[in-house]
Parts: C-alpha cells; structure tokens; sequence
C-alpha cells in the first residue's frame, strides 16, 4: 500500500491548477440497498494507509468510534465509517486509511482501498440534494467514473466535528461584535459544518455575509457584484468587504478563486482569506502564490474572528 505515496511530494503542484488526487475505498456493501459504494478522499488528507493495528476500546466514545490505536507513540482515535455513515455491512474493515486534517490526526476504518485517481475539480461535482439527504449531509461532492461508478466524496470536517465533540459554546465565547456593521464578507465551503462555523463566527461579529457552496458558485455572485458596481460607478471594495474561501471544493478549487478574484482589478483592495483544513506551510506557501492576504486553518473560530476584525479594521482606514 506504501506505493500508493511514493510520489506524494510531486502532488503537491497539483494546488493552484485546480486539479486534485483522491484515494478510492470502500466501506462493503451497503445492507439497505445491497450495492457497494465507492468513496474517495482527497491524497493530501492522507498520511497513510495500513492494517488495522490492535484497536484498545476507549470509554464514553461515539458509538462509530471503535476505539484508539497506538502510531509512533501517539494515540489516534479510529472511526469505523461504515457506522458512522450508516451502512451497516458485516465485511471485515481491516484496512485502516490515517488521515491528518484541521491539525488532528485519526483513523478511519474501510473494506479497501483502490486506487489514487487524478481529477480536475471542475469533474467534481456539487451532489443531488436527494444524495445529500440520504447520507445525511455527509457528501460534499460527487464524480462519475467510466463504466456509471459513482464516486462520492465525504465531508471529513463533518467526521472530525461529530466524533471529538467539540465545545461550541466554548470555541465562540467572547467573540465581540465589530463596531462597523456595513460589511459584507462573501464566502465558499462545500462543507456544512464549516459553513455553521464561518456563519457563526460572522453572527457574532455582527458582519452581513453572502455564502456559497463552491468556488463557481462564489466567483459567479462576485461577477455579479463587479457587474452592478460598474454600472452604478462604485467600486467593488465597497460592496465587499471580504473574501473567504476554503480550499477543497467541486468545480472549482479555493487557489482558482482566489486566482480570479486577485487577477481582476475590479476587485483591488479586497481581502481574501484561505480557511483551510489543510494546515501545513505547504499549503499556505501556497496559497500566498496565488494572492491570499492571510491563512486560517479551520475550527478555530477565534482566530478567524481575530483574524476578519483586523482585516475589516484596515479597510475602515480613511482613503489616502
């Protein structure tokens, strides 16, 4: 299994072409509709892939977490996510995939694993809502391979989110209203846990926002903006305060976005922050490439909302 990273470095150019890799795996066949379902991942949340070490139970877990296991000295949590996902199959999950995201590392339990499969994001796409519905939001994103085999991409953050149990009221205490409230931030994020996130972050800054589920979707709103403040003679600074966006996202990618927005003058002087759960300076280098002004890694609302105050703050400075 170790040969599916050998060239794990190289994959990092594929950031910026809105282009990514995705490791196929399976969970087994699903008892509700007798039909076995193929899920990627995106490579870069991957560390590794292995057999499934000696798992030691854990008390007071989510029922999907199986337990914990010992890597290099370090306890990882392990996700059984064919009962996390609901599917109920009783083949055997030995293959465990070690993910690293949001700066947490865990395991996460399958049938198999495939293969590593080279994608454009613009292949990837928004799902059906009656797919989103039946998986229980868990699906961020959808691509039909050769041969009608559908892939569907899992919402991970959601995974991490439901199985850590995260203190909400904790993560957004003391966020104080910005004293400004004319400002508009526009944000994408295929994922529903982090846009809850980002709009509760926003809530509490008292900022109006726009969402959007991707990229596309965020850059066509944007468009739309640039439009009307050229024909009404404003400038699109003043109609947007801000631009958040995450990275991973169907159609179109986080780099791709921010490419656009900061190769259009129209769009001078407005802010663009990468929300990110790819973390690693790798990542944030980056991102820098391509024109974002700062780099915040997700479930850290409060240095989000730092972060937003400050830039919100500069554009209150009195125009020279």
């Amino acid at each position: 299994m170790s040969e599916l990273f050998k060239n794990i470095d190289a994959r990092t150019k594929l950031a910026g072409t809105n282009k990514l890799e995705i490791l196929l795996f399976t969970l087994g066949v699903d008892q509700r509709t007798g039909r076995r379902e193929t899920f990627g991942i995106n490579v870069f949340k991957v560390r590794e892939v292995m057999r499934t070490p000696g798992i030691t139970a854990a008390p007071e877990m989510p029922s999907s977490v199986e337990g914990m296991v010992s890597l290099r000295g370090v306890l990882v949590p392990v996700v059984d996510l064919a009962k996390y996902v609901g599917i109920g199959s009783d083949t055997p999950r030995d293959i465990m995939i070690v993910t690293e995201y949001n700066g947490h590392t865990q395991g996460f339990l399958v049938e198999a694993v495939d293969t590593i499969l080279r994608l454009d994001w613009a292949q990837m796409r928004v799902p059906p809502d009656m797919l989103v519905a039946n998986m229980g939001g868990l699906v961020t994103a959808v691509t039909e391979l050769p041969g009608n085999k559908l892939v569907m991409m899992l919402d991970v953050e959601k995974v991490l989110s439901e199985t850590t149990r995260y203190d909400d009221e904790f993560m957004f205490q003391n966020i104080e209203p910005i004293a400004h409230s004319e400002h508009t931030v526009y944000f994408a994020d295929d994922s529903s846990v982090a846009r809850k996130q980002i709009t509760r972050t926003l809530d509490a800054l008292g900022v109006r926002y726009v969402s959007s589920v991707n990229g596309r979707a965020a850059w066509e709103e944007l468009k739309k903006v640039a439009a009307y403040a050229e024909s009404s003679g404003r400038k699109v600074k003043d109609l947007v305060s801000l631009v958040l966006t995450d990275v991973e996202m169907p159609e179109m990618d986080g780099y791709i976005l921010t490419k656009s927005i900061k190769s259009d003058p129209r769009f001078e002087g407005v802010p663009v922050i990468m929300h990110s759960s790819l973390s690693g300076m790798s990542n944030q280098n980056l991102g820098k490439s391509v024109g974002v002004d700062e780099y915040v890694p997700k479930f850290e609302p409060q240095r989000l909302a730092a972060t937003l105050r400050r830039l919100l703050h500069v554009n209150d400075a009195p125009q020279a």
